[in-house]
């Protein structure tokens, strides 16, 4: 199309995407204000529809086997406590105070499963890991696994750690400010950039208070290592504190997403973004969709919007660990930190948010007046940061450029591709027992803070992983069978 002021920013097809964008937007608005006013007998009478509609199609239900009982309970598992419960682990509640004002829910796992407790909130002698989840996630991602070996969480507190899980701003457990209502558009003013100035050092800071080590491991999942990538890079004095960073599904400047009327999305002014969607939360409907929506159909509406967006066919994780899983993917975050990622895909750059509306959009292909930009958003100098890094990918996974990413990281980082891997396989893949986590603990033992305090307990491995720590699933399940 020949390029007019304002019509010639972008492309007809990235115009009718956002058209169609803002459609399904408003639908979903609206959708929500209804579901929020609905009875309980009316969301039921939904529910009881979807579940016949399944049927229908599926075949009549068969009686639940203990697998299918046991995914279940985890399924309908309120939050972090009722997850543990359900394995048998005992944790400790922590609240963080950031240097801006926002209260963030950190749970602590200290002690093995029966092991007996010197006290609470204080140091236990043992190395400290901290687990930080993704995009639109909070710390239950970690945990709500259908077999316990396979969890990163469970494994590495029955190896010995003191295991640390931490969330963001925003989400499930930390939607709370001392200066602004989670009701305010001023609450919901953050990016990546708020994360890593705040909520990642000021969580490392808390943390090595109370367990008076001095330093700690980091295990980061999607954004959560973009968080640390970001941390790290802005806090010389902060890889003094972390003695390994090792990165789960790294994102730092994806390529893009396989949905075109996302893409056109992402190409378009974070100002129209925010017409869009709004500067609060996104997708805050979420939830609603799942109370009216029967499991079976719901985990099948999950896994066809990933493979829209991202091309995932999730075909690593079993159909029971989505049914499990699912319902605990979704958390609170900020519409602005969407944008955020927006503005880095589009400018094929790891930046901080730009705040500036660039006057110009130019049409991918096309020539530039000049070749000398009037404006750039800083980049984060990820290249200095000292802390040892440890990549742990997955080459099906469309939102991780390995090269560009490798050159963009210090050269002391080490890489390792998981064959046939895509993003959320990596924490909830049916082999991450074999596949993920090993080179995790290897990592761990190869950096953390006098790793004899854990080795010293361990056994001869068994399929890369100690044979004293596989915890026992099937006594796990048959706990549940009433």
């Amino acid at each position: 199309m020949p390029h007019v002021p304002l019509i010639g920013r972008l492309t007809g097809r990235e115009y009718g995407a956002i058209l169609i964008g803002t459609l399904i937007v408003a639908l979903e608005t609206v959708l929500t204000f209804v579901i929020s006013f609905l009875p309980k007998s009316v969301i039921q009478w939904f529910y009881d529809r979807s579940r016949s509609l399944f049927h229908l199609f599926v075949g009549p239900p068969q009686p639940k086997s203990t697998d299918q009982q046991f995914a279940e309970r985890i399924r309908r598992a309120q939050d972090f406590s009722h997850l543990c419960d359900i394995f048998g682990y005992v944790f400790e509640e922590h609240v963080v105070l950031t240097k801006d004002g926002y209260l963030l829910g950190l749970h602590r796992l200290p002690s093995k499963k029966g092991e007996r407790r010197r006290s609470t909130g204080s140091s236990n002698g043992k190395p400290v890991v901290y687990l930080h989840h993704g995009l639109l996630m909070n710390s239950e991602v970690w945990v709500c696994l259908t077999e316990s070996q396979r969890s990163v969480a469970f494994t590495l507190v029955e190896l010995g750690f003191d295991v640390w899980l931490g969330n963001n701003r925003g989400n499930k457990y930390s939607k709370k400010s001392i200066h602004y209502n989670p009701n305010s558009t001023r609450f919901w003013d953050y990016s990546i950039d708020d994360f890593a100035w705040h909520d990642i050092p000021d969580s490392i800071e808390y943390i090595l208070g109370v367990t008076k080590e001095p330093s700690l491991s980091y295990v980061g999942f999607s954004q959560g290592t973009a968080q640390a990538f970001a941390a790290l890079s802005i806090h010389p004095q902060l890889n003094q504190k972390v003695n390994a960073f090792i990165a789960l599904a790294p994102a730092m400047s994806p390529a893009g997403l396989a949905a075109p009327i996302v893409d056109g999305l992402m190409k378009a002014s974070p100002t129209l973004l925010f017409l869009i969607f709004g500067r609060k939360s996104i997708l805050s409907s979420a939830p609603g969709w799942q109370s009216i929506l029967y499991p079976p159909v719901f985990s099948t509406v999950i896994t066809t919007a990933l493979r829209f967006l991202f091309n995932w066919r999730s075909t690593n994780i079993a159909p029971l660990q989505k049914h499990a899983a699912y319902p605990h993917l979704y958390s609170y975050t900020s519409v602005k930190s969407v944008v955020h990622w927006f503005q880095i895909m589009r400018n094929a750059k790891f930046q901080m948010y730009d705040d500036d509306v660039q006057r110009v959009m130019l049409v991918r292909g096309a020539a530039r007046p000049s070749g000398v930009t009037a404006y750039a958003p800083a980049r984060f100098p990820t290249r200095n940061i000292t802390t040892p890094i440890v990549l742990l990918y997955g080459d099906c996974d469309s939102l991780v450029d390995i090269d560009v990413m490798l050159r963009s990281l210090p050269g002391h980082t080490t890489a390792r591709r998981l064959a046939g891997y895509e993003h959320l396989d990596i924490i909830w893949g049916m082999d991450i027992d074999r596949d993920v986590i090993p080179h995790v603990v290897d990592a761990l033992l190869q950096h953390c803070v006098a790793p004899e305090r854990v080795e010293a307990e361990m056994k001869p491995v068994v399929n890369g992983l100690h044979a004293d720590v596989l915890p026992d699933v099937a006594s796990d399940t048959a706990s549940i069978v009433e």
